[in-house]
Protein backbone atom coordinates (compact mmCIF):
# COMPACT_ATOMS: atom_id res chain seq x y z
CA UNK A 1 0.00 0.00 0.00
CA UNK A 2 1.22 3.48 -0.83
CA UNK A 3 0.34 6.18 1.73
CA UNK A 4 0.15 9.59 0.15
CA UNK A 5 1.48 12.76 1.68
CA UNK A 6 0.02 16.17 0.88
CA UNK A 7 2.10 17.16 -2.13
CA UNK A 8 1.50 18.24 -5.71
CA UNK A 9 3.80 17.21 -8.49
CA UNK A 10 4.33 19.58 -11.43
CA UNK A 11 3.30 17.66 -14.53
CA UNK A 12 3.52 18.30 -18.26
CA UNK A 13 0.53 20.57 -18.71
CA UNK A 14 -0.98 20.32 -22.17
CA UNK A 15 -4.36 21.36 -20.89
CA UNK A 16 -7.59 19.80 -22.12
CA UNK A 17 -10.07 20.99 -19.53
CA UNK A 18 -12.87 18.45 -19.11
CA UNK A 19 -15.51 18.11 -16.42
CA UNK A 20 -16.60 14.64 -15.39
CA UNK A 21 -19.23 14.08 -12.73
CA UNK A 22 -20.39 10.70 -11.47
CA UNK A 23 -23.36 10.40 -9.12
CA UNK A 24 -24.10 7.26 -7.15
CA UNK A 25 -26.89 6.21 -4.79
CA UNK A 26 -27.85 2.97 -3.08
CA UNK A 27 -29.97 1.63 -0.25
CA UNK A 28 -28.50 -1.62 1.19
CA UNK A 29 -27.97 -2.35 4.91
CA UNK A 30 -24.81 -0.84 6.46
CA UNK A 31 -22.47 -3.08 8.41
CA UNK A 32 -20.30 -2.45 11.50
CA UNK A 33 -21.22 1.21 11.93
CA UNK A 34 -24.87 0.30 12.41
CA UNK A 35 -25.98 2.91 9.86
CA UNK A 36 -28.35 2.03 7.08
CA UNK A 37 -26.93 2.26 3.58
CA UNK A 38 -27.53 5.20 1.35
CA UNK A 39 -25.03 7.50 -0.32
CA UNK A 40 -24.45 9.69 -3.28
CA UNK A 41 -21.01 10.56 -4.64
CA UNK A 42 -20.28 13.56 -6.84
CA UNK A 43 -16.91 13.03 -8.56
CA UNK A 44 -15.91 16.17 -10.49
CA UNK A 45 -12.65 15.88 -12.45
CA UNK A 46 -10.59 18.39 -14.39
CA UNK A 47 -8.09 16.62 -16.62
CA UNK A 48 -5.21 17.41 -18.94
CA UNK A 49 -2.75 15.25 -20.84
CA UNK A 50 -1.10 13.07 -18.22
CA UNK A 51 -2.78 14.50 -15.14
CA UNK A 52 -6.03 15.38 -13.37
CA UNK A 53 -7.59 16.77 -10.22
CA UNK A 54 -10.85 15.56 -8.72
CA UNK A 55 -13.19 17.15 -6.19
CA UNK A 56 -15.30 14.48 -4.46
CA UNK A 57 -18.43 15.05 -2.39
CA UNK A 58 -20.06 12.19 -0.51
CA UNK A 59 -23.64 12.60 0.74
CA UNK A 60 -24.87 10.31 3.51
CA UNK A 61 -28.45 9.15 2.83
CA UNK A 62 -28.52 6.64 5.69
CA UNK A 63 -28.16 6.91 9.47
CA UNK A 64 -25.70 9.38 10.99
CA UNK A 65 -22.01 8.43 10.87
CA UNK A 66 -19.16 9.40 13.20
CA UNK A 67 -16.57 8.73 10.48
CA UNK A 68 -16.55 7.48 6.91
CA UNK A 69 -14.42 5.51 4.46
CA UNK A 70 -15.05 5.94 0.74
CA UNK A 71 -13.56 3.36 -1.62
CA UNK A 72 -13.51 2.98 -5.40
CA UNK A 73 -11.59 1.33 -8.23
CA UNK A 74 -10.00 3.11 -11.18
CA UNK A 75 -10.71 1.44 -14.53
CA UNK A 76 -7.77 3.26 -16.14
CA UNK A 77 -4.14 3.63 -15.05
CA UNK A 78 -4.69 6.64 -12.76
CA UNK A 79 -2.30 7.10 -9.85
CA UNK A 80 -3.22 9.45 -6.99
CA UNK A 81 -0.27 11.66 -6.01
CA UNK A 82 -1.75 13.99 -3.40
CA UNK A 83 -4.95 14.74 -1.51
CA UNK A 84 -6.59 17.28 0.76
CA UNK A 85 -9.29 16.97 3.44
CA UNK A 86 -8.95 13.16 3.52
CA UNK A 87 -6.24 10.53 4.01
CA UNK A 88 -6.03 8.76 0.66
CA UNK A 89 -4.19 5.49 -0.05
CA UNK A 90 -3.99 3.48 -3.26
CA UNK A 91 -3.14 -0.20 -3.79
CA UNK A 92 -3.06 -1.14 -7.45
CA UNK A 93 -6.27 0.29 -8.90
CA UNK A 94 -8.11 0.33 -5.54
CA UNK A 95 -8.37 3.67 -3.72
CA UNK A 96 -9.50 4.38 -0.17
CA UNK A 97 -10.27 7.84 1.28
CA UNK A 98 -10.69 8.14 5.06
CA UNK A 99 -12.34 11.16 6.69
CA UNK A 100 -10.40 13.64 8.80
CA UNK A 101 -11.20 14.81 12.31
CA UNK A 102 -13.11 17.84 11.00
CA UNK A 103 -15.27 16.24 8.28
CA UNK A 104 -15.91 12.72 9.62
CA UNK A 105 -19.31 13.30 11.23
CA UNK A 106 -22.08 12.96 8.64
CA UNK A 107 -25.69 13.43 9.69
CA UNK A 108 -28.42 11.97 7.53
CA UNK A 109 -28.31 14.15 4.42
CA UNK A 110 -24.92 15.54 5.46
CA UNK A 111 -21.99 15.86 3.08
CA UNK A 112 -18.22 15.53 3.29
CA UNK A 113 -15.85 16.86 0.64
CA UNK A 114 -12.23 16.19 -0.25
CA UNK A 115 -10.00 16.46 -3.29
CA UNK A 116 -7.05 14.76 -4.93
CA UNK A 117 -4.57 15.11 -7.75
CA UNK A 118 -3.05 12.37 -9.86
CA UNK A 119 -1.48 11.20 -13.08
CA UNK A 120 -2.47 8.88 -15.95
CA UNK A 121 -0.85 7.56 -19.12
CA UNK A 122 -3.30 5.73 -21.37
CA UNK A 123 -6.81 6.32 -19.97
CA UNK A 124 -8.57 8.03 -17.06
CA UNK A 125 -12.31 7.15 -16.98
CA UNK A 126 -14.28 8.31 -13.95
CA UNK A 127 -14.88 5.57 -11.36
CA UNK A 128 -18.41 4.24 -10.83
CA UNK A 129 -18.09 1.61 -8.08
CA UNK A 130 -18.07 3.82 -4.99
CA UNK A 131 -18.70 2.25 -1.58
CA UNK A 132 -19.32 4.10 1.68
CA UNK A 133 -18.10 2.26 4.79
CA UNK A 134 -17.91 -0.94 2.76
CA UNK A 135 -21.41 -0.80 1.24
CA UNK A 136 -21.72 -0.25 -2.51
CA UNK A 137 -23.53 2.70 -4.03
CA UNK A 138 -25.38 2.64 -7.35
CA UNK A 139 -25.27 5.05 -10.29
CA UNK A 140 -27.24 7.83 -11.95
CA UNK A 141 -26.68 10.34 -14.81
CA UNK A 142 -24.00 13.07 -14.44
CA UNK A 143 -24.79 16.67 -13.58
CA UNK A 144 -22.56 19.72 -14.08
CA UNK A 145 -20.61 20.97 -11.03
CA UNK A 146 -21.59 24.25 -9.38
CA UNK A 147 -19.42 27.29 -9.85
CA UNK A 148 -18.77 29.87 -7.18
CA UNK A 149 -16.99 33.20 -7.61
CA UNK A 150 -13.87 33.84 -5.50
CA UNK A 151 -14.51 35.84 -2.34
CA UNK A 152 -13.42 39.43 -2.00
CA UNK A 153 -10.07 39.68 -0.23
CA UNK A 154 -10.09 41.75 2.98
CA UNK A 155 -8.02 44.96 3.04
CA UNK A 156 -4.96 45.12 5.29
CA UNK A 157 -5.55 46.27 8.85
CA UNK A 158 -2.42 48.44 8.98
CA UNK A 159 -1.22 51.21 6.66
CA UNK A 160 1.16 50.05 3.91
CA UNK A 161 4.86 50.54 4.61
CA UNK A 162 7.01 53.08 2.79
CA UNK A 163 8.03 52.38 -0.79
CA UNK A 164 11.54 53.68 -0.04
CA UNK A 165 14.07 50.83 -0.20
CA UNK A 166 17.32 52.74 0.09
CA UNK A 167 18.79 50.60 2.90
CA UNK A 168 17.55 47.25 1.59
CA UNK A 169 19.99 44.52 0.54
CA UNK A 170 18.50 44.71 -2.96
CA UNK A 171 17.09 48.04 -4.15
CA UNK A 172 17.14 48.17 -7.93
CA UNK A 173 15.28 50.18 -10.57
CA UNK A 174 17.70 48.88 -13.26
CA UNK A 175 18.66 52.40 -14.32
CA UNK A 176 22.32 51.39 -13.85
CA UNK A 177 22.04 48.86 -16.69
CA UNK A 178 23.89 50.19 -19.74
CA UNK A 179 23.72 47.26 -22.15
CA UNK A 180 21.02 45.03 -23.54
CA UNK A 181 21.99 42.08 -21.32
CA UNK A 182 21.70 42.36 -17.50
CA UNK A 183 25.06 42.86 -15.80
CA UNK A 184 26.56 44.18 -12.59
CA UNK A 185 24.27 43.20 -9.69
CA UNK A 186 22.22 40.92 -11.99
CA UNK A 187 23.18 37.93 -14.12
CA UNK A 188 21.30 35.76 -16.60
CA UNK A 189 20.88 32.19 -15.36
CA UNK A 190 19.22 28.93 -16.39
CA UNK A 191 19.09 26.98 -13.10
CA UNK A 192 18.27 23.56 -14.60
CA UNK A 193 18.68 23.60 -18.38
CA UNK A 194 19.09 26.09 -21.23
CA UNK A 195 16.27 26.63 -23.73
CA UNK A 196 14.71 29.34 -25.88
CA UNK A 197 13.57 31.75 -23.13
CA UNK A 198 15.43 35.08 -23.13
CA UNK A 199 16.28 37.91 -20.74
CA UNK A 200 17.04 41.50 -21.75
CA UNK A 201 17.20 45.09 -20.49
CA UNK A 202 14.19 46.94 -21.92
CA UNK A 203 14.23 50.69 -22.61
CA UNK A 204 10.70 50.86 -24.08
CA UNK A 205 8.59 49.78 -21.06
CA UNK A 206 9.38 50.65 -17.44
CA UNK A 207 7.50 51.18 -14.19
CA UNK A 208 9.80 54.06 -13.24
CA UNK A 209 12.67 55.68 -15.06
CA UNK A 210 13.54 54.33 -18.48
CA UNK A 211 14.65 50.73 -17.91
CA UNK A 212 13.26 47.40 -16.77
CA UNK A 213 14.03 43.70 -17.17
CA UNK A 214 12.11 41.86 -19.88
CA UNK A 215 11.66 38.08 -19.80
CA UNK A 216 10.45 36.29 -22.93
CA UNK A 217 9.17 33.08 -21.32
CA UNK A 218 8.51 30.05 -23.46
CA UNK A 219 6.43 26.95 -22.84
CA UNK A 220 8.25 23.74 -22.01
CA UNK A 221 10.37 22.95 -18.97
CA UNK A 222 13.80 23.59 -20.49
CA UNK A 223 12.76 26.92 -22.00
CA UNK A 224 12.81 28.75 -18.70
CA UNK A 225 14.93 31.87 -18.28
CA UNK A 226 15.86 33.82 -15.16
CA UNK A 227 17.92 36.75 -14.01
CA UNK A 228 19.50 36.31 -10.58
CA UNK A 229 20.59 39.04 -8.17
CA UNK A 230 24.19 38.64 -7.00
CA UNK A 231 23.28 39.81 -3.47
CA UNK A 232 23.53 37.16 -0.73
CA UNK A 233 20.24 36.99 1.19
CA UNK A 234 21.29 34.31 3.69
CA UNK A 235 21.52 36.79 6.60
CA UNK A 236 18.41 38.87 5.77
CA UNK A 237 15.75 38.52 8.45
CA UNK A 238 14.38 37.33 10.73
CA UNK A 239 11.60 38.14 8.25
CA UNK A 240 12.68 38.57 4.64
CA UNK A 241 10.56 41.08 2.70
CA UNK A 242 10.38 41.22 -1.12
CA UNK A 243 8.80 43.88 -3.31
CA UNK A 244 8.71 43.62 -7.11
CA UNK A 245 6.70 45.46 -9.71
CA UNK A 246 5.59 42.94 -12.36
CA UNK A 247 3.88 43.37 -15.71
CA UNK A 248 2.93 40.46 -17.97
CA UNK A 249 0.97 39.81 -21.14
CA UNK A 250 -0.78 36.43 -20.85
CA UNK A 251 -3.14 35.29 -18.10
CA UNK A 252 -1.75 32.67 -15.73
CA UNK A 253 -2.60 29.24 -17.20
CA UNK A 254 -4.17 26.18 -15.58
CA UNK A 255 -0.72 24.59 -15.71
CA UNK A 256 1.95 25.24 -13.08
CA UNK A 257 4.31 28.13 -13.87
CA UNK A 258 6.88 30.12 -11.86
CA UNK A 259 8.04 33.73 -12.30
CA UNK A 260 9.88 34.40 -9.02
CA UNK A 261 11.97 31.96 -7.01
CA UNK A 262 14.25 32.03 -3.99
CA UNK A 263 16.84 29.24 -3.58
CA UNK A 264 16.40 27.91 -0.06
CA UNK A 265 19.25 26.55 2.09
CA UNK A 266 16.75 24.57 4.18
CA UNK A 267 15.80 22.66 0.99
CA UNK A 268 19.44 22.03 -0.01
CA UNK A 269 19.23 24.85 -2.55
CA UNK A 270 15.85 23.96 -4.00
CA UNK A 271 13.53 26.92 -4.28
CA UNK A 272 10.53 28.63 -2.80
CA UNK A 273 8.62 29.51 -5.96
CA UNK A 274 5.95 32.10 -6.69
CA UNK A 275 3.85 31.62 -9.81
CA UNK A 276 0.47 30.31 -10.81
CA UNK A 277 -1.70 27.24 -11.21
CA UNK A 278 -5.36 26.90 -12.15
CA UNK A 279 -5.25 30.54 -13.27
CA UNK A 280 -4.41 31.91 -9.81
CA UNK A 281 -1.32 33.04 -7.93
CA UNK A 282 0.32 30.36 -5.78
CA UNK A 283 3.42 29.43 -3.79
CA UNK A 284 5.17 26.15 -4.56
CA UNK A 285 7.91 24.47 -2.52
CA UNK A 286 10.29 22.63 -4.84
CA UNK A 287 11.49 19.96 -2.39
CA UNK A 288 8.05 18.40 -1.82
CA UNK A 289 5.87 20.26 -4.39
CA UNK A 290 3.56 21.54 -1.67
CA UNK A 291 1.39 24.43 -2.82
CA UNK A 292 -0.15 27.38 -1.04
CA UNK A 293 -3.10 27.43 -1.29
CA UNK A 294 -4.13 23.81 -1.74
CA UNK A 295 -5.31 23.30 -5.32
CA UNK A 296 -8.88 22.47 -4.35
CA UNK A 297 -11.65 24.70 -5.78
CA UNK A 298 -12.04 26.32 -2.35
CA UNK A 299 -8.30 26.91 -2.01
CA UNK A 300 -7.89 28.36 -5.50
CA UNK A 301 -10.86 30.68 -4.89
CA UNK A 302 -8.92 32.20 -1.96
CA UNK A 303 -6.20 33.33 -4.34
CA UNK A 304 -6.66 35.30 -7.56
CA UNK A 305 -5.10 36.07 -10.95
CA UNK A 306 -2.15 38.31 -11.72
CA UNK A 307 -3.75 41.02 -13.90
CA UNK A 308 -2.26 41.45 -17.38
CA UNK A 309 -1.22 44.56 -19.28
CA UNK A 310 -0.60 46.72 -16.19
CA UNK A 311 2.13 47.05 -13.57
CA UNK A 312 1.31 45.11 -10.39
CA UNK A 313 3.08 45.48 -7.05
CA UNK A 314 3.77 42.04 -5.58
CA UNK A 315 4.96 41.93 -1.95
CA UNK A 316 6.14 38.90 0.01
CA UNK A 317 7.10 38.25 3.64
CA UNK A 318 8.98 35.05 4.53
CA UNK A 319 9.57 34.18 8.18
CA UNK A 320 12.95 32.43 8.60
CA UNK A 321 12.10 31.31 12.17
CA UNK A 322 8.95 29.33 11.32
CA UNK A 323 7.03 28.00 8.33
CA UNK A 324 5.15 31.27 7.87
CA UNK A 325 4.73 33.72 5.02
CA UNK A 326 2.42 36.36 3.62
CA UNK A 327 1.62 37.77 0.19
CA UNK A 328 0.11 41.03 -1.00
CA UNK A 329 -0.91 42.31 -4.42
CA UNK A 330 -0.59 46.04 -3.94
CA UNK A 331 -1.82 46.68 -0.40
CA UNK A 332 -4.31 43.80 -0.47
CA UNK A 333 -3.31 40.65 1.36
CA UNK A 334 -4.16 37.45 -0.55
CA UNK A 335 -6.00 35.20 1.89
CA UNK A 336 -5.01 31.94 0.21
CA UNK A 337 -1.31 32.87 0.14
CA UNK A 338 -1.01 33.31 3.91
CA UNK A 339 0.50 30.74 6.30
CA UNK A 340 0.82 31.50 10.00
CA UNK A 341 1.48 28.04 11.47
CA UNK A 342 -2.17 27.40 12.34
CA UNK A 343 -3.67 24.89 9.86
CA UNK A 344 -6.46 26.31 7.73
CA UNK A 345 -8.67 23.93 5.79
CA UNK A 346 -8.20 24.10 1.99
CA UNK A 347 -5.29 26.52 2.36
CA UNK A 348 -2.09 25.41 4.09
CA UNK A 349 -2.36 21.74 5.13
CA UNK A 350 0.28 20.77 2.55
CA UNK A 351 2.50 23.74 3.31
CA UNK A 352 2.60 23.06 7.05
CA UNK A 353 3.47 19.40 6.53
CA UNK A 354 7.10 20.56 6.46
CA UNK A 355 8.21 22.12 9.73
CA UNK A 356 11.74 23.28 8.84
CA UNK A 357 11.84 27.11 8.55
CA UNK A 358 12.97 28.46 5.15
CA UNK A 359 16.31 30.21 4.66
CA UNK A 360 16.32 31.98 1.26
CA UNK A 361 19.77 32.79 -0.09
CA UNK A 362 19.10 34.54 -3.43
CA UNK A 363 16.41 36.09 -5.66
CA UNK A 364 15.57 34.98 -9.19
CA UNK A 365 13.15 36.74 -11.56
CA UNK A 366 12.00 35.09 -14.78
CA UNK A 367 9.71 32.42 -16.20
CA UNK A 368 9.49 28.67 -15.87
CA UNK A 369 6.74 26.56 -17.44
CA UNK A 370 6.38 22.84 -16.84
CA UNK A 371 4.47 22.20 -20.08
CA UNK A 372 2.15 24.85 -21.53
CA UNK A 373 2.40 28.58 -20.98
CA UNK A 374 4.28 31.25 -22.97
CA UNK A 375 4.42 34.70 -21.38
CA UNK A 376 6.36 37.95 -21.67
CA UNK A 377 7.08 39.72 -18.38
CA UNK A 378 8.76 42.87 -17.15
CA UNK A 379 10.23 43.46 -13.68
CA UNK A 380 11.10 46.84 -12.19
CA UNK A 381 11.71 48.54 -8.82
CA UNK A 382 12.74 45.33 -7.04
CA UNK A 383 13.67 45.33 -3.35
CA UNK A 384 14.59 42.80 -0.66
CA UNK A 385 15.25 43.69 2.97
CA UNK A 386 14.63 42.98 6.65
CA UNK A 387 11.84 45.54 7.08
CA UNK A 388 8.49 45.82 5.24
CA UNK A 389 8.75 47.52 1.84
CA UNK A 390 5.66 49.18 0.38
CA UNK A 391 4.52 49.91 -3.13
Amino acid sequence: MRVLSLRLLPQPWTVVLTTLVVLASGFTAMSASGAESGCRVDYTANKWTGGYTAQIKVTNLGQALNSWRLSWTYAGDQQVTSAWNAAVTQTGTSVLAVSTSWNGALATGGTGEFGLQGTWRTSDPAPTDFALNGVSCGGSPPIPPPTTPPPTMPPPTTPPPSADCGSAVICSDFEDQTGSVPSGAWRVTAPDCQGTGTVAVDTAIAHSGSRSLRIAGRAGYCNHAFVTATADLSSVGPVLYVRAWVRHTTALPAAHVTFLSLPDASQSGRSLRVGGQNGALQWNRESDDATLPAQSPTGVALSGPLPTGTWQCLRLAIDTRAVGLDTWLGDERIAGLHADGVPTQDVDQQWLARTVPPRPTALRLGWESYGTGDDTLWFDDVAVGSTPIGC
